[in-house]
């Protein structure tokens, strides 16, 4: 009986190699997760921590802010990154990450299970949160932060059914994600809606449980290098004005795209069933809901979570509607047939087999057409290979072309800027928009910054102006890409840049 059920997958084993067909496989396949450039700077981050067995604390990337305080927040993720970059390169970077997405929505299937929900509802509602939650399927740290979260809102669910001692396990996973990503505030600002929906429903006994565990869990996010320091970041990074205005992630979503749609889908459910949890005066999953819709409506890059939050509750939802209709029904209907199936088949859902594993180590082995480099697309990845030059010199270019260089030429190469909107703040931020978009003095500051060459976007104003200039030339064109090289070959001495000379700001 063991080994038929280590050797006959069940639908969640089934599910799991799905979601890895459909998400990373189908479409544009593994290079999906390279989208963003943030991959290259936590990978070398990453490599420069197993390096000096120590982590960061000033900034080794830039030639803008030499020297300044910086924090590996996310060091163990990068440490992660880096590992699988020297077993196997970028396949090994990509596979990690897109298992770890798997990972959670195989747990997040389970969760629904759990908790009541027939295979089919909870197969339909887990596909919608993996559709809703797909823009953030990256190469990043917070894959593994939601992985984490998954498994800790499953241990809450099961608390808040039984209580007992397992949910203390909350504390030392907390800890492990406060070194893998800031999402660890997810799991204390959950506590702390379950906390206050205990007192509401004068449950004082759950109250009391419930701040005790997210005090617990507060002190042990205190076990990284940084300690408090990493609080005050993370806090202050999410109460950005200039982050939430520039950075796309931290804005509302555009309701404009299939993940939207399914978005949408998901939020409308949980109206419905914060409604029906408010009539159950079960304040702690009202609060849950609505907390976490508010913060997707603000910024998409809580999405995911909301639908972490929000599934096992609408699926469980759903299934007691669905079964309270169909029994309803004649047993010879649609309904009565549907509803039987779903039932003889949602306990057979739930075990564990030797397949998922399986899977895992075919594609470590399988000669599928993993990534070598990022997307030709999006990232100029022809004009590097084919301008050594570029190594050592000064280049200005994109935040998100920033990270790529960081990834191919560090440590021969620093940057302008790259996707550490946290560490180079508004100041340097607007300084480089004013560059890119040739607005006043923008020349004078390039002097000032000793720029050899302009890595640019077809389509920004100063790759067009560049081409024009005198003082530049073409130097080669590729993709998305065009770069553009001080006429002669050599740049003015870099000035200090932490005080800026008084000719860069009116005259150009």
């Amino acid at each position: 009986m063991v080994l038929r059920r280590l050797l006959v997958p069940s639908y969640a084993d089934w599910l799991s190699v799905v979601l890895i067909a459909w998400l990373f496989v189908a479409g544009s396949g593994w290079m999906a997760l390279l989208a963003d450039g943030d991959t290259g700077w936590h990978i070398r981050a990453g490599e420069l921590i197993l390096d000096t067995h120590r982590v960061p604390r000033v900034d080794p990337f830039s030639f803008t802010q030499p020297g300044a305080p910086w924090y590996a927040w996310e060091w163990l993720s990068d440490v992660l990154f880096a590992g699988a970059h020297r077993a196997l390169g970028l396949k090994g970077v990509v596979l990690l990450a897109g298992l770890a997405i798997a990972a959670y929505l195989t747990i997040l299937f389970r969760h629904m299970l759990w908790q009541g929900a027939d295979v089919f509802t909870a197969a339909i509602v887990c596909l919608l949160a993996a559709g809703a939650s797909g823009i953030h399927y990256l190469a990043r740290p917070h894959v593994f932060s939601l992985l984490l979260l998954a498994v800790a809102l499953w241990l809450i669910e099961r608390d808040r059914a039984k209580p007992g001692g397992l949910v203390w396990l909350l504390v030392p996973l907390t800890a492990l994600c406060a070194n893998l990503h800031g999402g660890f505030v997810a799991l204390l600002a959950s506590l702390a809606a379950l906390a206050a929906g205990s007192l509401l429903e004068g449950r004082l006994a759950s109250a009391r449980r419930y701040g005790l565990l997210l005090a617990a869990c507060g002190a042990a996010s205190l076990a990284n290098p940084y300690g408090l320091e990493l609080h005050r970041h993370v806090l202050s990074y999410l109460r950005s004005d200039w982050i939430r205005t520039a950075i796309d992630e931290f804005q509302s979503p555009k309701f404009r795209s299939e993940s939207a749609f399914d978005f949408e889908l998901l939020l409308a459910a949980a109206v419905l069933v914060a409604g029906a949890a408010v009539r159950r005066r079960d304040f702690g999953r009202a609060l849950l809901l609505a907390g976490w819709a508010h913060a997707a409506l603000v910024s998409v890059r809580h999405v995911p979570v909301f639908a972490l939050v929000a599934a096992p509750a609408i699926a469980s939802q759903a299934s007691l509607w669905w079964r309270g209709w169909a029994e309803t029904r004649p047993a010879r209907s649609l309904a009565g047939i549907a509803g039987r199936l779903a039932s003889e088949h949602s306990s057979a859902a739930r075990s564990l087999s030797l397949w998922p594993a399986a899977v895992v180590l075919a594609l470590v082995l399988l000669p599928l057409p993993w990534p070598r480099d990022f997307p030709a697309a999006k990232f100029p990845t022809a004009i590097v290979d084919r301008h050594p030059e570029l190594a050592g010199a000064r280049v200005f270019t994109s935040d998100q072309w920033g990270d790529y260089l960081i990834y191919r030429l560090y440590p021969r190469s620093r940057v302008f800027i790259d996707g550490r909107s946290d560490f180079y703040g508004p100041r340097l931020g607007k300084l480089y928009l004013k560059i890119a978009y040739v607005q006043t003095d923008w020349r004078c500051q390039l002097s000032r910054f000793g720029i050899a060459f302009v890595l640019a976007d077809r389509d920004w104003p100063l790759a067009n102006l560049l081409r024009q200039d005198p003082e530049w030339r073409l130097a080669d064109e590729a993709g998305p890409a065009i770069l553009l090289a001080r006429a002669g070959g050599t740049a003015p001495a870099a000035m200090n840049s932490h005080s800026p000379p008084a000719t860069c700001y009116g005259a150009p």
